[in-house]
């Protein structure tokens, strides 16, 4: 199973903020620090927004923080937020698709129930598992550097 970039995008956001949740993220500093797409990032930021997995913050020192412990939000639930809008195949679609072996096929049976097995999988981790350490601050030493 391959996740789309939105997801990508999204979870490592999220590996960002749970290995510093007491500080809100701007979408421009996450961006820069991956080397992604910051509009793209910010529709990821908006998904997870409005599932509740993170808040959003205007003004001076906004940004996103998660709304819940890191260890209280399973991977598994955040990548079904995130993929909700891409269909494995084409009948997993919303619409059903136009799949013209929909009426005898036995395979989408068997991918619905991988993919649940993977989702499950997925939900015996947290995020904080996967917290990313806090991010060197401009001008500081890198890890492993002589102090």
């Amino acid at each position: 199973m391959r996740l789309t970039s939105f997801t990508d995008f999204g979870l490592r956001a999220l590996m960002r903020m749970a290995g510093e949740p007491d500080r809100a993220h701007s979408t421009a500093e996450i961006a820069a620090e991956f080397g992604i797409s910051r509009n793209h990032l910010t529709k990821a930021i908006q998904a997870l927004a409005a599932a509740g997995i993170v808040e959003t913050r205007r003004g001076a020192g906004g940004g996103a923080v998660l709304a819940k412990s890191p260890d209280l939000l399973r991977v598994g639930e955040i990548v079904a937020v995130l993929e909700e809008r891409s269909a494995l195949v084409e009948c997993f679609q919303r619409d059903g698709g136009a799949c013209v072996i929909t009426p005898t096929c036995r395979l989408k049976g068997m991918l619905a129930a991988a993919r649940a097995r993977f989702l499950d999988d997925l939900n015996t981790h947290t995020l904080a598992d996967c917290a990313l350490p806090a991010a060197a601050q401009p001008g500081s030493p890198g890890p492993g550097a002589n102090r």
